[in-house]
């Protein structure tokens, strides 16, 4: 019987020539990332910021806006419901008489009368009371589009968001609300721009109600078809205008020629080419009509 020989091993070495591929703890491949590094794909050609940077800076602009105009909504709303509260007296109405002069009837005026009239027949809304007051229309159109705004805009934002069915509420109880979901909200952009633009549209609406005129800003540089210092930029709009009301263009078919409330207006495409021709700075132009609600609560 054949018996291993003692002296002889079962294990096998690798030949001489043969390399083990094993690397020492400090060596690194060209393929290899460092602890928390960033591969040259990742980063923008130019050394910009990424794509991602970029969203949330705008995210964060986007969400500072609507809380500035929520800020104003909520600071002009009572003063549109001051403003609905209608005069005691129809300025149509005569004057009281003076002092130890017979008095007037109790009863409503016959100019009293007649304005109820027209009122009633134009629009179907009688007044309330024994007496008569002008019946502010633009106000109480103003006051119930907010309102309803307001409202669609709430649940809007639950429904989107996926919480539940918001509780009912006043105005600035649903706006304060708003504000406190708008950290949740800017992880969508698409919500996000939605509760910005709706709360600009109706913060916009209370301020032209209350009476209050439209941001203009002035833009260097002269108007190509009249050479003068005349163009002004409307945020709200995204446009310049000329406002110079002697403008005239060379085209014919333009209404400048017949219309006399006509102004030349460029908008957002036409920077470019009116910046080149008026000698205005592109980038103070754009920068003028940045829609921001910083420029209009403050005025």
């Amino acid at each position: 019987m054949n018996t291993p020989n003692a002296s002889t091993s079962n294990t096998r070495t690798p030949d001489a020539g043969a390399r083990a591929d094993v690397r020492k703890s400090g060596d690194r491949k060209s393929g290899d990332r460092k602890p928390g590094g960033r591969k040259s794909s990742d980063r923008k050609p130019g050394g910009g910021p990424s794509a991602d940077t970029v969203t949330a800076t705008t995210a964060d602009a986007m969400t500072a806006d609507a809380l500035l105009w929520i800020e104003l909504l909520l600071r002009q709303f009572p003063e549109l419901l001051t403003e609905l509260a209608p005069a005691y007296r129809s300025p149509s109405a005569p004057r009281p008489t003076p002092a130890g002069a017979h008095r007037a009837p109790a009863g409503p005026t016959r100019a009293e009368r007649e304005e109820a009239l027209r009122a009633e027949q134009a629009h179907g809304l009688t007044p309330s009371g024994a007496r008569t007051s002008p019946l502010r229309l633009h106000i109480s159109d103003a006051v119930r589009d907010i309102t309803d705004g307001v409202i669609e805009l709430d649940e809007a934002v639950h429904d989107r968001l996926r919480l539940p069915r918001p509780r009912r509420e006043q105005v600035a109880g649903r706006l304060l609300r708003i504000a406190g979901l708008l950290d949740r909200a800017a992880a969508d952009d698409v919500l996000l721009e939605h509760v910005r633009d709706e709360v600009r549209r109706m913060a916009r609406r209370c301020t032209r109600a209350l009476g209050g005129a439209e941001p203009v800003v002035r833009v260097n540089g002269r108007c190509p078809w009249c050479d003068s210092v005349s163009l002004r930029a409307f945020p709200a709009r995204r446009a310049v205008l000329c406002v110079n009301p002697a403008c005239r263009c060379a085209d014919r078919a333009c209404d400048c020629r017949t219309d006399p409330a006509h102004r030349h207006a460029w908008s957002e495409g036409a920077w470019v080419r009116l910046a080149a021709e008026s000698g205005a700075d592109l980038a103070e132009l754009t920068a003028s009509t940045t829609d921001t609600a910083r420029r209009e609560g403050s005025r």
